[in-house]
C-alpha cells in the first residue's frame, strides 16, 4: 500500500511538472495549443488526487490500512 501511494505522488508531482513546463515554454504562435496541454496536465493531477483519495479510503474501510493518529483519551 505504501508504494502504491508512493507512486501517486509521483505521478501527481510529475502531472504538475508537466503543466509548469507547458505554462513556461516560450512558444510564441501556439499560446491555445500550449494552454490546451496545460489544462490537460492540471486536469489529470486533479483526477488522480481524486482517485489516490478514493483508494485510500477504500483501503480502509476493507481493512487494509488503519488510522495511527493522536489517542483520543481525554486530559
Amino acid at each position: 500500500m505504501k508504494i502504491l501511494v508512493a507512486l501517486a505522488f509521483l505521478a501527481i508531482i510529475a502531472s504538475l511538472g508537466s503543466a509548469l513546463f507547458f505554462m513556461m515554454r516560450g512558444s510564441r504562435g501556439d499560446d491555445a495549443q500550449r494552454s490546451k496541454r496545460m489544462a490537460r496536465a492540471l486536469a489529470l493531477r486533479v483526477g488522480l488526487s481524486v482517485v489516490l483519495f478514493l483508494c485510500l479510503l477504500a483501503a480502509w474501510k476493507l481493512g487494509y490500512i488503519q488510522p495511527t493518529g493522536l489517542p483520543a483519551t481525554p486530559r
